[in-house]
C-alpha cells in the first residue's frame, strides 16, 4: 500500500516530535522529514516530495503565511495548519485558508486532547493527500459577492430552518454561500469541521462580508430569522423546540464520524424538530459525516441539496449523502445560493 508521505514545519521541536509519533501509529502514513522553518522546509519538500505538508503560522526567518503564500503561486500542494489556540493564531490561520490551506488544526492544549488531536488529523490528511493541485483555491480578494435579490415579500422565513454541513474546502464553499445570500432569510445553523476557538473568529470573519448576521453558537440560545449560527469547535450543536421557538443546544460527547462538531449530530435533531420546515445542505468534505442525517431530513420532508462533484474540493461527503438517496437536487457551489432563495419563493 502507497503511504501518505507527511512534511510537518514547525519551529518547536516537541510539536514536531509530537506529531511524528502520532502520525507513525497509522500504517498508511508516513512521515518522511520534519523542518524548523520554511527555508529548510522549502529544500525539503524539493528533495523529499511530500504528498501533504504540516505547517505552522508563527516561526523565525519567514512566517507560515508567508511561506504559504509563496507555495501556492509556484508549487501548489496540500497544506494543513496547526496553530496554537491564540485569538491572534486563530485569525491568521483562517487567512491561511483563503490563501490555499486545505485544513486548520488546533495544537493540543488544556481542552483539545492529543488523542482527540491525532485522530482528526489522520483523518484530515487522508482527506487532502490526494486532492488534485489544480482544486486548490487560489487566493482571493476576500471582497463581498454580489447579494441575491430575495424579493423580500415573496420570502418564508415562518418556521423555516436551513442546516449546512460541510468540512474539507468548506470555509471557502460556506463564505461563497452566504455572502450572495439576502438579509431576510430564515435561521441557517451551519457545522464546520474545525476547532475550538478558531469557530468564532471564522464566525466574526463571515459577519464582516455578509447581509446575514454571523456568530458562534452559544447554549440555549434562540434562532431567529437573518441569523446564521455556527456550531463551536470541539462541541456539538443540536436543534430544539420549546413551544413556537427553536433554539440550539450545545453539547458534549463523543466524536462521530471522527468529529466534534458532527454534521450527522445537527441534521438529525434538525429531522426531529423542523421537518418538512427544513431545507438541508452538505458541501464539500471528506467522509460520510451528514449522509444518513440527510437521508433522515428528507424521509421528515425537507428538501435536500449536495453540492455536485466538479465544485467540491473533495467529494466525500455529498456523494455518499447522494449515493444514499439522500439528495432531492445536487447542484454547483455557485448555483446553491439562488438555489434556497426559489425554494423560499414557492408555496
Amino acid at each position: 500500500m502507497k503511504t501518505i508521505k507527511i512534511l510537518i514545519i514547525d519551529d518547536s521541536s516537541m510539536v514536531r516530535k509530537i506529531l511524528s509519533q502520532e502520525l507513525s501509529k497509522d500504517p498508511e502514513i508516513e512521515v518522511v522529514g520534519t523542518a524548523p522553518d520554511p527555508f529548510i522546509g522549502r529544500d525539503k519538500i524539493v528533495s523529499l516530495k511530500p504528498d501533504v505538508i504540516l505547517l505552522d503560522i508563527e516561526m523565525p526567518r519567514m512566517d507560515g503565511l508567508t511561506f504559504l503564500e509563496k507555495l501556492m503561486k509556484h508549487h501548489p500542494m496540500p497544506v494543513i495548519i496547526v496553530s496554537s489556540l491564540a485569538r491572534k493564531g486563530c485569525e491568521v490561520a483562517l487567512r491561511g485558508l483563503e490563501l490555499g490551506a486545505m485544513e486548520v488544526m488546533a495544537k493540543p492544549g488544556e481542552s483539545y486532547s492529543i488523542g482527540d488531536m491525532s485522530e482528526q488529523l489522520i483523518h484530515k490528511i487522508k482527506a487532502v493527500a490526494n486532492i488534485n493541485p489544480s482544486r486548490i483555491v487560489a487566493p482571493d480578494n476576500v471582497q463581498k459577492k454580489p447579494i441575491i435579490s430575495s424579493n423580500h415579500a415573496l420570502i418564508k422565513t415562518t418556521n423555516k430552518i436551513i442546516a449546512i454541513g460541510a468540512s474539507t474546502g468548506g470555509t471557502e464553499a460556506i463564505k461563497e454561500v452566504l455572502t450572495r445570500l439576502p438579509v431576510d432569510m430564515p435561521p441557517i445553523l451551519i457545522v464546520q469541521h474545525m476547532p475550538q476557538y478558531f469557530t468564532k473568529s471564522f464566525a466574526e470573519r463571515l459577519n464582516s462580508l455578509c447581509a446575514l448576521e454571523v456568530k458562534e453558537a452559544e447554549n440555549n440560545e434562540l434562532v431567529s430569522p437573518g441569523k446564521v449560527l455556527i456550531a463551536p469547535g470541539n462541541k456539538h450543536m443540536e436543534l430544539r423546540r420549546s413551544g413556537a421557538s427553536y433554539y440550539v443546544e450545545i453539547t458534549d460527547g463523543p466524536l462521530v464520524f471522527h468529529q466534534r462538531p458532527s454534521v450527522e449530530i445537527l441534521f438529525n435533531s434538525v429531522a426531529k424538530y423542523a421537518g418538512s420546515n427544513a431545507i438541508g445542505v452538505i458541501l464539500t468534505g471528506m467522509g460520510r459525516d451528514g449522509a444518513a442525517g440527510l437521508l433522515n431530513m428528507k424521509n421528515a420532508g425537507a428538501y435536500t441539496i449536495a453540492q455536485d462533484e466538479r465544485s467540491c474540493i473533495v467529494f466525500g461527503m455529498p456523494k455518499e449523502a447522494i449515493n444514499l438517496g439522500a439528495a432531492m437536487k445536487v447542484e454547483s457551489l455557485r448555483h446553491i445560493p439562488q438555489t434556497l432563495v426559489d425554494l423560499l419563493k414557492k408555496d
